[in-house]
């Protein structure tokens, strides 16, 4: 499937074939697991992964022509492997400095994967707010699932390796579109093979190690985390480097927002959808590049061969009206993204459009085909995404518009759209050019470069796809945002989710357009003012490049430890320290309790170690971390009554009004450990006694079986 998808790739997207198969299979396994016709288990897994990869191979025409391919450009897929095997190994290294499945977004998104493992079919219930299913984007933890039942590895080791392999795969990818980029420039040199390399190892470290202009504020002296201010108010220290230097202030720089890139995620590790999301993206971005070099090659070629124009349009219909299976192919990814990272759907799905139209902006009447091409695509998507949605319900609840006038904020809501009083802010050109400057620098240079050249190649053309996009996303949240439940960040998570993206295809076009300059210089043709110019811009180019990839050096060495003392990749063992006796409680509820019964366990805030015994095991309970099920509900009158309830059954004394609320959840087991003790200082524990029984105990830790009532 790969290498027919991939046909115009040097490479014939060898290194897609991963997340391709993965995809597919875990797919597979969640639709079976949906409608109860196969349980989630190992065995399980391997048979469909068996059963997918026979109907590709049986199905597709193309099996005489994969020996050959094999035969000629193994050395090709051995490079590729051995650049993901070296990108794995590195990560997972890095990360055993500091392994803890602990802080920030960690414990919802183990959580996620502890539940999916457990259950037996689908959907997943939601850990922390039993009995209701998981109301969020969770395809990507579903595929680590899948893995981590293929793997025989226990979660809390593949949690971290997950991260490792998303890092590979980044890195692996990247490398072969802007490898391809650059490849289907045709340039015929003596050292076109070094500079397809440099060009796949350039746009691979951007999108995957490079920061931001943040950096520079290295070199002055810091400025209070809170209030940001411009460069030249701060006293210039460069000896001083790095100077105090925070790193996740280049993700914060914007007042109450959120400007995340990878290099930052991999950093902080949260095995979140919109890192579990990258592979799906690059991949997308690689299947319209193929599918736009193809169908320009296709037409270029038709246009040598025939000289009656309307041949011409038919042959260029021709290519461009692939098969219903390739455009339903692109359907499918675009619901995977939507399942794992629901705004990348749309942000690729406008990128496909662009490409539609890009491929037929030299052509006329050929619109219905067009419309039809991308019609397929939503449907497909529509049809894909369909048993996701069938238990999911979005919380978004309108797209506000920034400074609206007070007239329409006196209305207050027109549709989806909302005008609402003191939502305001902008960001500051100056924090802009910061965030994206080094970004411009080369879309800039690449303008005049085309400019003065009068020609664009297809790599050109697609690069000014991705740039163009990749712009709107910048300038969408300086204009809306997408309503959630937080007052002072409202457009946090729009900005964020949108120039992640961003910054992902402006990485791949910068990598590009440096080694596409670079390789059209010719110094011996040049005069005395043009060498001077094309000096001047590999200073500037190479200092830029430079300067971004300072961020990993300072953000793994804060977040790390100076990669002084090295653990290992069991992210649990942080619980050893804080509550030993609670961790070897999970540890006995891991081996011993089968299935998905409720437990009982204290409730308590995000972002702290409350929730540790469903987030650990994947055992429901009646409510975890209070804010995110505020946000996965709706509105804080859902969970809020069970902060209350869960204090009663700790705490009252009354055997009736207890088991009332342990049958209302039906709950089967009852946590009395280190934080139940701390937070409910009224416990009155000796009633479970008479409720049930302890099955566990291990210093002041109990796990109380509750008799069926």
């Amino acid at each position: 499937l790969t290498f027919l998808l991939f046909k115009s790739f040097f490479d014939k997207g060898y290194i897609f074939s991963k997340i391709i198969g993965v995809t597919l299979g875990s797919y597979a396994i969640f639709v079976l697991g949906l409608m109860h016709l196969i349980p989630f288990s190992t065995v399980s897994s391997i048979m469909v992964f068996v059963a997918v990869a026979g109907i590709f191979f049986f199905i597709l025409r193309h099996r005489q022509k994969i020996s050959d391919i094999w035969k000629t450009h193994w050395k090709i897929f051995l490079g590729e492997e051995i650049i993901f095997g070296l990108a794995l190994f590195f990560w997972a290294y890095i990360h055993g400095f500091s392994p803890d499945i602990n802080g920030l977004e960690k414990f919802m998104d183990f959580g996620f994967i502890n539940s999916i493992l457990r259950a037996d079919y689908f959907p997943p219930k939601d850990m922390w707010f039993t009995p209701l299913p998981i109301n969020y984007y969770y395809f990507g933890h579903l595929i680590t699932a899948v893995i981590t039942k293929l793997s025989g590895l226990p979660s809390q080791i593949t949690f971290n390796l997950m991260l490792s392999t998303i890092f590979a795969l980044c890195f692996s990818q990247s490398f072969s579109i802007a490898a391809n980029l650059f490849h289907s420039l045709g340039l015929q040199t003596t050292f076109k093979k070094m500079k397809l390399i440099l060009a796949g190892l350039l746009g691979a470290s951007l999108v995957t190690f490079a920061g931001n202009l943040h950096i520079i504020y290295a070199f002055f002296k810091a400025y209070p985390n809170e209030f940001p201010v411009p460069l030249w108010e701060l006293l210039f220290q460069p000896a001083l480097f790095p100077n105090g230097y925070w790193y996740p202030n280049a993700t914060r720089f914007i007042h109450n927002t959120i400007h995340e890139f990878p290099m930052y995620s991999w950093t902080v590790a949260d095995l979140h959808g919109h890192v579990l999301d990258i592979p799906v993206v690059l991949l997308i971005i690689a299947v319209l590049l193929s599918l736009f070099i193809k169908s320009q090659n296709s037409n270029n070629k038709s246009q040598k061969t025939v000289k009656d124009k309307t041949k011409n349009i038919k042959n260029f219909i021709k290519n461009l009206k692939l098969d219903i299976g390739y455009w339903t192919f692109i359907g499918f990814l675009l619901s995977v993204a939507y399942m794992t990272n629901a705004w990348d759907a749309g942000i690729y799905l406008l990128l496909t459009f662009l490409v539609l139209v890009g491929l037929s902006w030299n052509l006329k009447n050929n619109y219905k085909k067009i419309a039809s091409a991308f019609i397929i695509v939503i449907l497909s998507f529509i049809i894909f995404v369909f048993p996701f949605n069938i238990h999911f319900k979005p919380f978004v609840s309108g797209i506000g518009i920034l400074c609206a006038p007070e007239f329409l904020t006196n209305i207050g809501k027109i549709g989806p759209f909302l005008f609402e009083a003191n939502h305001c802010q902008h960001s500051p050109w100056w924090q802009l050019i910061t965030l994206y400057g080094f970004f411009y620098f080369f879309i800039i240079s690449f303008a005049i470069f085309l400019f003065r050249k009068r020609h664009a190649t297809v790599a050109d053309n697609f690069v000014l796809l991705m740039s163009l996009l990749a712009t709107l996303l910048i300038v969408i949240p300086e204009l809306i945002y997408v309503k959630d439940i937080y007052p002072d960040h409202y457009r946090a998570n729009t900005m964020f989710k949108l120039v992640f993206q961003a910054f992902i295809m402006f990485s791949l076009a910068s990598g590009y357009i440096m080694i596409r300059i670079v390789s059209s210089i010719k110094y011996k043709e040049l005069n005395f003012k043009q060498k001077l110019l094309a000096s001047c811009f590999l200073l500037l180019a190479s200092s830029l490049i430079a300067l971004v990839m300072l961020y990993p050096h300072q953000a793994i060495n804060s977040y790390y430890g100076n990669l002084t003392k090295y653990q290992d990749l069991n992210g649990t063992n942080y619980l050893k320290n804080l509550y030993p006796s609670d961790y070897a409680a999970i540890l006995w509820i891991n081996d011993n309790i089968k299935g998905q019964p409720v437990i009982l366990e204290a409730q308590g805030d995000s972002y702290t170690t409350y929730a540790r015994v469903s987030t650990n095991t994947g055992l429901p309970t009646i409510l975890g971390w209070t804010v995110h099920e505020w946000l996965w509900r709706g509105t804080y009158d859902i969970p809020a009554p069970r902060i209350e309830e869960i204090k009663i059954l700790y705490e009252s004394k009354t055997l009736q009004q207890t088991k009332a609320l342990l049958k209302k959840y039906n709950v089967e087991y009852v946590f009395v450990g280190s934080l139940e003790r701390e937070k409910y200082l009224n416990l009155y524990e000796n009633k479970f006694d008479s409720l049930g029984k302890p099955v566990y105990q291990n210093g002041s830790t109990f796990i109380y079986k509750i008799t069926p009532l």
